[in-house]
């Protein structure tokens, strides 16, 4: 036992005078001392970590003024594209709008005699047998019931059913319970015009009463034939198909709404018109009088 500790001393010994010899070299060739190239030893592992703990916070740091950099320009971009969103929309709504006075104007011209309010879509509801929009005008723009509800070209919306100091209530032509008196231009066929809502045709218009001997095609014009509360020649809709009631004495026809309800923004409410209408009295010097002054009817 004594012999195997006498001879791992010897070996100790020997590598601490091959350790101390090669140091003894190296500090010659390098002018440092001994001492100092142990400390040194000793230091480089803590040197490497110290190091290595450097590099990866500054790549840390880095990273984070990056990011916040990144997401500061991140955010200014969004504001941007926030920015020009609002603009093209407001682009888009000011074309519209211009184009909607340009139609009015042409409405206007058309029609003298019209008194025209505008008025702005604020809600819509419907079930399987009513359709009424709101508007935000009302009697202080001087709505009343039973006016005309039209678009800028002349198609026919509905009709004004409920106002308060600043809105109105408008049943459209979709509703089943709103009847319209009303002529297929071309043939002059007078029927009854109100909301389908059979099975299959809910956005269709069903005109009623039609002569069974009419002969009726796809695609002709349907107008109000003009009373109290619709002026003549307003466009109803146009013909898609036509059919015999149960009765089989009369036909009917289903109608396309000239006025695309579900995609209205602006209306115009009549509030004044004169008209044409036919009666029955003849003038002094014999010829037929048949112009009338008619307004739309208030409460």
């Amino acid at each position: 036992m004594k012999q195997l500790f006498s001879t791992k001393l010897r070996i100790i010994l020997v590598l601490v005078v091959l350790i101390t010899a090669a140091l003894s070299v190296v500090a010659g060739l390098t002018n440092q001392s001994v001492p100092d190239l142990v400390i040194q030893g000793l230091l480089t592992p803590f040197r490497s970590a110290a190091t290595a703990l450097t590099n990866t916070v500054e790549r840390y740091y880095s990273y984070m003024f990056k990011y916040e950099a990144l997401e500061a320009e991140n955010q200014v971009l969004k504001a941007q594209i926030a920015q020009m969103e609002d603009v093209a929309r407001q682009a888009d709504a000011t074309a519209r709008e211009n184009e909607r006075l340009r139609k009015t104007i042409k409405l206007q011209n058309a029609h003298e005699s019209y008194v025209l309010q505008d008025a702005y879509i604020i809600g819509w509801s419907s079930t399987d047998f009513t359709s009424v929009l709101t508007v935000n005008r009302g009697s202080d723009a001087g709505i009343a019931t039973n006016m005309c509800a039209v678009t800028e070209t002349g198609e026919v919306v509905g009709l004004v059913t409920q106002v308060g100091k600043n809105y109105a209530e408008i049943k459209t032509v979709l509703d089943s319970t709103l009847e319209i008196s009303s002529t297929i231009s071309s043939s002059g066929y007078n029927g009854m015009v109100k909301g389908g809502y059979m099975n299959g045709t809910e956005k269709l218009l069903k005109m009623d009463y039609l002569p069974s001997a009419a002969i009726i095609r796809n695609n002709q014009q349907v107008v109000t034939s003009g009373s109290t509360v619709y002026p003549r020649g307003l466009i109803v809709g146009s013909v898609v198909d036509a059919g015999f009631e149960q009765t089989g004495v009369a036909k009917y026809a289903l109608l396309k709404s000239a006025a695309d309800i579900d995609s209205l923004e602006q209306i115009f409410i009549i509030t004044q018109y004169t008209t044409d209408v036919d009666t029955a009295g003849a003038s002094a010097d014999g010829s037929a009088d048949t112009t009338a002054e008619t307004t739309a009817p208030t409460e």
